[in-house]
């Protein structure tokens, strides 16, 4: 006798938490519910929501993860093994080239300093430690001027990228690396904001912020979400969707691109700056 071999349901959990301000949420929604449309009409479980309420450390190491997108840093440090790399989004974003992305530097706009050499004894609004536009890559930039020894007078931890924005508009920071695209998205809908700063330099740039789905989910899965992803990126009745995030398709880059990542910190470790202080 033959006995049936029941399979675990998949894909019940989707998220896209990294460009979701409030005024990008029915953006989100919308390609979101493009996305499930479609792979529920291919047979693959798709939840109807996006997951918003749950820590993102959970989302991305849940085993019935869809798709979600991450950062490279803890792609690159912590999920190791634990999810794929489907695709990279390109964003039409001042600082974006391709898949690529980098971080601005932002003091306020009246702040005297002309260069990063300037800001030593300042401030810096941080997000995340775990961030590589936030953290990473001003660490990097940092670690040549630092001489080894600590750089900032402080570090203040604000939980987001706007926070951080706001934090020096404030005067609770001086300095914060905000990634391009959240940085355009501030120019797009917080103008006041925007106007209260100013980029004093660019990062370097290391590949965007991957979509991942979970490595227990089948190869069929990881498949039929790429063709999905590739429809979305040229519906017609997507575009407003897509302008509203600055989507511009999706690239598929290797997970070892985000070595890169890696090879940042090795280099500030290198110069005896393994944090961002």
């Amino acid at each position: 006798m033959t006995i049936a071999r029941r399979h675990r349901p998949v894909a019940a959990v989707a998220a896209l938490p990294m460009y979701d301000l409030p005024e990008l949420r029915e953006a989100n929604d919308q390609l979101w519910s493009a996305i499930a449309r479609r792979l529920k009409a291919r047979g693959v479980r798709a939840p109807t929501r996006l997951s918003r309420d749950e820590p993102l450390e959970d989302v991305w190491r849940n085993p019935d993860l869809l798709l979600a997108q991450t950062c490279g840093y803890p792609l690159a440090k912590q999920l190791k093994g634990a999810v794929r790399v489907l695709a990279t989004p390109r964003y039409r974003a001042a600082g974006c080239d391709g898949a690529l992305h980098r971080s601005a530097i932002l003091v306020r706009a009246e702040d005297p300093a002309a260069n990063l050499a300037d800001l030593r004894g300042q401030r810096c609004a941080l997000n995340d430690p775990a961030s590589n536009t936030g953290m990473n890559l001003l660490r990097a930039e940092i670690a040549p001027l630092a001489g080894g020894e600590r750089f900032f007078r402080s570090v203040v931890l604000t939980g987001a990228h706007v926070a951080s924005a706001q934090a020096v508009i404030d005067g609770d920071a001086d300095v914060a690396a905000v990634d391009c695209v959240t940085w355009a998205h501030i120019q797009r809908h917080r103008p006041t904001l925007a106007e209260g700063l100013r980029v004093l330099a660019w990062t370097a740039a290391t590949p965007g912020l991957p979509l991942i789905a979970s490595a227990a989910l089948p190869a069929s899965v990881h498949a039929t979400t790429l063709a999905v992803l590739d429809e979305v990126a040229t519906d017609p009745a997507l575009r407003s969707a897509r302008q509203a995030l600055l989507l511009d398709g999706f690239d598929l880059l290797p997970a070892a691109h985000y070595r890169a990542v890696v090879h940042l910190e090795d280099l500030a470790r290198g110069l005896a700056y393994p944090k961002l202080h």
